[in-house]
């Protein structure tokens, strides 16, 4: 348990190299899931183009989707995005640096699939098994076949077994010429794919090195900013928790003395300690403003200001 204790601490001390193997195993588990997936081509003139590019689309959509909803930056992101203007303004350029980020990270999954999907060559010949060029590669002499039946024919490439066209045009021709294109696709996406990541993890940092240090100064700000909040806050409710529990049984403690003629047991020595933590805000409504305060009116970013009448802003300023 020690060891799987100091893993997790580390991962959550290292949350960039966390959020890099979370795309890594999402990116690994795309390739997998297509591997496993039972490739079904209708093999129907009406459905072997929507079949074939939603195989190749809807799945790396979802996979975006879901490389957002692991990353816990996008509630600090929508937060930072909708909360008021108050006592510190917001960079936009720091908002963009934040989703840039993490949709680089959101992209490798769907970049996967679709490079394996082209590559594999199933989704294309399934799409576009109807738009063989007949003039270069069939029989158009062949007689007794309307535009619809012709259709109907070459719409069942992809499934050899019913395939009943060999005389249109044979199944294996049509396959590899499919599968050619499609693996060339492929190859041409993964030289895209791969030129604009180095363009975008080399090039920029060149161009606009100044604001990008700023831009990942901040982000950092604020993702600290907000986990020493929430630690913060877990301490003082930990802290008034305590202080309530023992207040109650010290009550109940002077009423069971009362009525029993027996001494009251004295008050432990941590509560004082418990009580120091509170900072003051020791009751229901005033940890209510608070917090509401640090959303609408968050403190300027300026370590030696001058002295506010409520310390921090909240006591009337942000409304």
């Amino acid at each position: 348990m020690d060891k799987f204790r100091m893993i997790f601490q580390f991962l959550q001390s290292n949350q960039e190299s966390f959020m890099n193997g979370i795309c890594g195993i999402m990116a690994l588990a795309s390739a997998q899931m297509y591997s496993a997936f039972d490739f079904n081509c209708p093999c129907l003139p009406g459905y072997n183009l929507a079949y074939g590019l939603g195989i190749l689309l809807v799945p790396p959509f979802i996979l975006f989707l879901l490389g957002f909803v692991l990353n816990n930056n996008v509630s600090m992101l929508a937060e930072e995005w909708r909360r008021p203007q108050g006592q510190r303004g917001k960079d936009r350029a720091v908002l963009r640096y934040m989703f840039c980020s993490m949709a680089q990270r959101a992209m490798i999954a769907p970049v996967v699939w679709v490079s394996v999907t082209l590559l594999d060559g199933k989704c294309i010949t399934c799409a576009f098994c109807t738009s063989v060029p007949m003039e270069t590669l069939g029989n158009t002499s062949h007689p007794g076949l309307s535009q619809g039946e012709m259709k109907r024919v070459l719409a069942r490439i992809p499934c050899k077994e019913i395939y009943d066209g060999q005389e249109l045009i044979a199944n294996e021709v049509a396959v590899r010429y499919l599968r050619c294109i499609s693996q060339a696709l492929g190859w041409c996406f993964v030289l895209l794919m791969t030129t604009l990541a180095f363009l975008v993890r080399s090039l920029r940092p060149c161009f606009t090195q100044a604001a990008f240090l700023k831009s990942r100064y901040w982000s950092h700000y604020i993702d600290i900013e907000r986990k020493l909040f929430d630690e913060t806050c877990a301490e003082h409710a930990r802290s008034f928790a305590k202080v309530c529990i023992q207040q109650f049984f010290e009550g109940m403690s002077t009423d069971l003395a009362a009525a029993r003629c027996h001494p009251p047991r004295k008050a432990p020595a941590d509560a004082g300690e418990a009580t120091e933590k509170l900072l003051g805000i020791t009751d229901q409504s005033t940890m209510n403003m608070a917090l509401k305060s640090w959303h609408r009116c968050k403190p300027p970013l300026h370590l030696h200001s001058p002295a506010l009448p409520s310390g921090n802003g909240w006591g009337g300023g942000g409304r």
